[in-house]
């Protein structure tokens, strides 16, 4: 895909890539010029799990507008029609790597990590739970001259009270989403009726 021109989108670069999708840095050309971050269903993927899960991660960073998470710009499908949507690009490293490597004591990182907990209570009010917190899905800019978290990646998140696209299907039965060493017990345990804003706490404790 690097090179190609989608809508209003070239794609420069290939980010990085999950179980689903896959990231690309592209330069946004109209109405204004701005790198954004593109991401779409890689080939091969497309099944009506995955396809569900990453509608549903569109929708649910619609529903958001807080600064410390990703916003969402646009949302489309590529000529093959595989869906994408762009997302803002954040330019910027995990938030446990940022701390180690800034040396930060602990008034600095507790001031970082209310942020987070901030955002993760805007998204828990809109009715969405991430349900992979982790550090690489929280990342840390600079912006005015201060470090300011993004969380990233709301690609498993489960809708609390509402049904975010008709189709939506988050789990099938006996199948792990998330990353264990960060998930709580009810989570880890493949049940998923049991999981609620909870398992964020509960992963936001071990971040």
């Amino acid at each position: 895909m690097i090179g190609q021109l989608i809508s209003n989108y070239r794609i420069q670069e290939k980010l990085g890539e999950g179980g689903m999708g896959t990231v690309y840095l592209a330069e946004q050309l109209e109405p204004l010029r701005r790198k954004v971050a593109f991401k779409v269903i890689r080939a091969g993927t497309d099944s009506a799990m995955v396809m569900g899960r990453f509608d549903t991660e569109r929708q649910a960073l619609a529903l958001m507008n807080h600064l410390n998470i990703a916003r969402v710009y646009d949302a489309g499908t590529t000529p093959l029609g595989l869906p994408y949507f762009v997302m803002e690009y954040v330019e910027g490293i995990p938030i446990t790597r940022y701390c180690d490597l800034h040396r930060l004591p602990l008034r600095d990182r507790l001031h970082l990590f209310s942020q987070v907990c901030d955002g993760v209570q805007h998204a828990h009010q809109k009715g969405i739970i991430h349900r992979d917190i982790k550090p690489s899905n929280v990342l840390v800019s600079i912006q005015d001259g201060r470090p300011v978290p993004k969380i990233i990646d709301f690609g498993v998140a489960k809708a609390i009270d509402r049904q975010l696209t008709e189709a939506t299907v988050f789990t099938e039965v006996g199948q792990l989403v998330g990353t264990p060493s960060y998930m709580s017990p009810e989570q880890v345990g493949l049940q998923g009726v049991e999981v609620d804003t909870r398992t964020d706490v509960y992963s936001l404790g071990i971040l």
